[in-house]
C-alpha cells in the first residue's frame, strides 16, 4: 500500500509540473586559516553575477583551515554558478585592492583561470534533479 501511495504522489507531482527539489553541496578547498567566515554565493544566471545582491542564495560558514562545506537545498534543476570567498576580516564583503583585485581568497565553480572579471558561463554547471556537488579552490 505504501508503494502505491508513493507512486501516486509521484504521478501527482509530475502531472502538476512540480519538479523535485535538488540539493547542492559546495566544498571550498584551500581556506588559509580559521579567521572570519567563508561566504558561498549561488547564482542562477548571468544577471547580477559577481554581485551578492544579484545572487539566488548565500551561505556563510565559520572559516576553518583546509575545506569548508556549504549546502543549498530545494533548488530546481538547471544551470548555476558559485562564487566563494574567505571573508577573513568578517566585514561581509569581498575586499579588493584598488577596488578591482580581490585581496581575500576567492574561487569559482569549475575553477577557471580568469584574467579580469569572470563571466557566468565560465563558472556555470548543470544541476540535475538528483542534486550534485561542486568543488571550489580558493586563490589568494
Amino acid at each position: 500500500m505504501r508503494a502505491l501511495l508513493s507512486a501516486a504522489a509521484s504521478l501527482v507531482l509530475a502531472w502538476t509540473g512540480v519538479a523535485a527539489a535538488a540539493e547542492l553541496e559546495v566544498a571550498v578547498h584551500g581556506v588559509a586559516d580559521d579567521r572570519g567566515r567563508v561566504r558561498v554565493t549561488l547564482y542562477d544566471g548571468p544577471d547580477g553575477f559577481l554581485h551578492e545582491r544579484g545572487s539566488l542564495r548565500i551561505r556563510e560558514r565559520p572559516a576553518a583551515a583546509g575545506t569548508v562545506t556549504a549546502r543549498f537545498e530545494d533548488l530546481a534543476p538547471g544551470r548555476y554558478a558559485v562564487i566563494a570567498y574567505h571573508d577573513a576580516n568578517g566585514d561581509g564583503r569581498m575586499n579588493r585592492f584598488l577596488g578591482m583585485v580581490p585581496s581575500e581568497g576567492y574561487g569559482l565553480s569549475n575553477n577557471p583561470q580568469v584574467m579580469g572579471p569572470p563571466e557566468f558561463e565560465q563558472a556555470a554547471f548543470g544541476l540535475p534533479a538528483g542534486g550534485g556537488a561542486v568543488e571550489v579552490r580558493l586563490n589568494y
